[in-house]
């Protein structure tokens, strides 16, 4: 079944009133996408959680009534499976790895492109995560690419390190879709999140990473 066959429905919060209208009306332009509510405040996300059908709520990551470990904990206990997207302006390892720490499914900066933001939302819809390549400073990305494999293969999800598999048995986008039940489209936001978190630029990157690493039948 293509997971991408019903828009995906974001609930939003933040606490900025332009950026939250601003966003409301760019999600809500975005047929792949569907924007169930917005919140200023953590408290009202809470209190009307449970009466809403999500697929990813989409956060700022610092709201003044609520700390983010709050916040997060409250969420998952209405909705343990719902994946989280962060909203921050921070950027670096260390805002990365709290993120990762909360249990979260990834974030994305204020300031990043609708592509990017579409891509991520996407990506953490479909059970992956996805951290932003540009928060990432010039050492990590170095580190990234000569990290151990056991690191990198709890890095990738199993749907990530299957299709790694396939790009480097040469199968296109659309041969890897119908070869995986799965649209086109989500087969490439797949290749752009491997590619993010693997720090490699292009095809030829991947292939040399897998072989270099071990993950080639991985799965």
């Amino acid at each position: 079944m293509d997971i991408q066959a019903q828009p995906i429905r974001v609930v939003l919060l933040d606490d900025h009133e332009i950026f939250l209208k601003g966003l409301e009306k760019l999600l809500s332009q975005q047929p792949v996408l569907r924007l169930v509510a917005s919140f200023s405040t953590g408290k009202m996300l809470i209190e009307t959680l449970p009466q809403l059908q999500a697929d990813v709520l989409l956060l700022d990551l610092q709201v003044p009534d609520i700390t983010a470990e709050e916040l997060l904990a409250q969420i998952k206990k209405i909705y343990p499976k719902v994946p989280v997207l962060y909203l921050t302006m921070m950027r670096g390892s260390r805002i990365m790895h709290r993120i990762e720490k909360l249990g979260a499914s990834g974030y994305i900066l204020k300031d990043a492109s609708v592509a990017q933001l579409l891509t991520a939302i996407q990506c953490v819809a479909a059970g992956d995560t996805y951290f932003l390549e540009e928060s990432l400073s010039k050492d990590e990305e170095k580190n990234t690419v000569t990290q151990p494999s056991i690191r990198v293969a709890e890095s990738l999800s199993k749907r990530e390190i299957e299709i790694l598999n396939l790009v480097c048995q040469e199968y296109s986008s659309a041969e890897i879709g119908e070869k995986l039940f799965l649209s086109t489209g989500t087969v490439d936001t797949h290749r752009r999140n491997i590619l993010v978190k693997l720090g490699v630029n292009n095809t030829v990157g991947l292939v040399k990473f897998a072989i270099q690493n071990g993950l080639l039948n991985e799965v």
